[in-house]
């Protein structure tokens, strides 16, 4: 048994204004849409640089439901993009909420936070340099400590 590739898939509330979020957020592009007669969008697929997002309208008859716009949900994605600054206010441009703005952190990436207006979190991060596991590890634990910043 083997693992050939791992896709996100999100639910959301209107799956063709998240499409559109989604493209001028991030710059995403549509690779094909499936849609019911009734114009819900049973299945989206979405190329980010190299990685597919896939994405649905919720489904509330099978159990498949957005997550609250307003509230958080356990899940974070993670674009790892040439300028964090700019995506941060390329998709805040477009509608999202920013959760954290942009810092640089111990583990040699500089990121921040944004929520969509669909419920999920991005985080948009760049790297700034190369950090050893073990030093990683030395920073987070003074950092937890209280003796540095993220």
């Amino acid at each position: 048994m083997a693992i050939h590739e791992l896709f996100a898939y999100l639910r959301v509330k209107n799956a063709g204004r998240a499409v559109e979020f989604y493209k001028q957020a991030f710059g995403a592009s549509e690779l094909f849409r499936l849609v019911e007669p009734d114009g819900r969008i049973g299945h989206v697929e979405l190329k980010f640089g190299d990685a597919i997002v896939m994405l649905s309208d919720e489904y509330p008859e099978m159990d498949c439901y957005a997550p609250d716009p307003d509230g958080g949900n356990g899940f974070l994605i993670h674009l790892h993009v040439d300028d964090a600054d700019a995506m941060i206010a390329a998709a805040v441009e477009a509608g999202a909420r920013l959760v954290r703005p942009a810092q640089d952190h111990f583990y040699g990436e500089r990121s921040g936070t944004v929520r969509d207006p669909f419920g999920h979190d991005w985080m948009l991060g760049h790297s700034i340099e190369e950090v050893e596991p073990d030093e990683m590890q030395r920073r987070y634990t003074a950092l937890m400590e209280g003796e540095g910043s993220s």
